[in-house]
């Protein structure tokens, strides 16, 4: 026999007999609301079909229950990874996480930080696009709402709570097992607006100068229209390879996603990275994307700690939301990276 079905909560409190702020207390919290009258309340929900309005519930609450996270791309693994790290901690804590993306536009990124505030979501998580990201609308979102930066940051936003990897550490890691495994490597970039990109090349030179070696970076500049990741990396080393350039040199990348456009530049080369015992090509990147140990070869790397940044980000908001003391300055969370050797060098 079919439930009878209840749309609104007008109707639901006639149908049983409960006040509608009684009912609104209690889907906000069971326990607010008398023993009595929530076992009532229970007993007549299992003879209807009724689902609560989400918003509905939450308009006269101090919180909504709800916090913002605004990341840059839905199509890269490594924000899949990082945003189920966020949805963990945040159930664990009792909060609903509402997801946005700016999809590489930053009229879209300026656009979520307004959703946001509309929603009267309680915090936001945010991930920056680049140097193209609209930061007067982050600015405007900050005098509103807590915010925490999540992996990367602006240098004009070092006031702002920050969650990420420690890129010098990371970077600086993985540049001086390439120099013990073979020829220095050099730093295969990106064109200059991704705020990790640029940290991780400023770590390798930093790391390969304390080496006593000269850095050498290329891919700096766009090699085609799609100028990002996996394009932009096998442009570019389609070229240099096409040159005879560095196909016996140790090649070290600004993520994983150029990594990989850099290993199918060498395939289509006929190019085998890491085979050789001492010298020869050698490719490796950074982030640990879930793919990498998938690939043809394998690629060496460095893994964030995505699970710990996620949880961090959602711990350090959750204690801003409680009126923890918060310190006078921004706090600062940056976790080491973990060398992944693999085949690829």
């Amino acid at each position: 026999m079919d439930k009878p079905k209840i749309r609104t909560m007008e109707e639901l409190s006639a149908a049983i007999g409960v006040s509608r702020p009684t009912l609104s207390r209690y889907f906000q919290s069971p326990g607010s609301v008398r023993s009595s009258t929530s076992e009532k309340i229970r007993r007549a929900l299992e003879r209807v079909e009724y689902v609560p309005n989400f918003f509905a519930t939450r308009l006269n609450r101090k919180s909504t229950g709800m916090i913002g996270v605004l990341i840059p791309y839905l199509n890269d693994l490594f924000f899949t990874k990082l945003l189920e790290a966020i949805e963990i901690a945040a159930m664990d804590a009792g909060f609903t996480v509402i997801t946005q993306s700016s999809h590489s536009d930053p009229a879209i990124e300026a656009r979520a930080v307004e959703t946001f505030l509309s929603m009267n979501v309680d915090g936001a998580l945010v991930v920056p696009l680049g140097n193209q990201s609209d930061l007067k609308a982050y600015r405007r979102l900050q005098a509103q709402l807590p915010l925490v930066l999540v992996d990367s940051r602006p240098a004009t936003m070092l006031d702002v709570d920050f969650i990420g990897s420690d890129h010098r550490q990371s970077t600086g890691l993985i540049t001086e097992y390439l120099c013990q495994v073979g020829e220095p490597p050099v730093f295969l970039a990106m064109p200059r607006v991704n705020f990790n990109a640029l940290e991780r090349e400023n770590a390798y030179i930093e790391r390969m100068a304390a080496l006593g070696h000269t850095p050498q970076v290329i891919g700096t500049e766009p090699a085609g229209e799609r100028d990002h990741f996996e394009a932009h990396g096998e442009a570019v080393m389609t070229t240099l390879f096409g040159e005879g350039r560095f196909t016996r040199r140790s090649i070290l990348c600004a993520n994983d996603r150029v990594a990989i456009g850099a290993l199918r530049a060498a395939a289509r080369h006929g190019l085998l990275p890491g085979r050789e015992a001492n010298g020869g090509l050698r490719i490796a990147g950074h982030d640990d994307y879930p793919l990498c140990p998938f690939l043809t070869p394998p690629l060496t790397t460095v893994a964030q700690n995505v699970s710990a940044i996620g949880k961090a980000a959602v711990l350090r908001l959750m204690a801003i939301l409680g009126d923890a003391d918060t310190g006078d300055g921004p706090e600062v969370q940056l976790f080491d990276g973990a060398l992944k050797r693999r085949e690829s060098a």
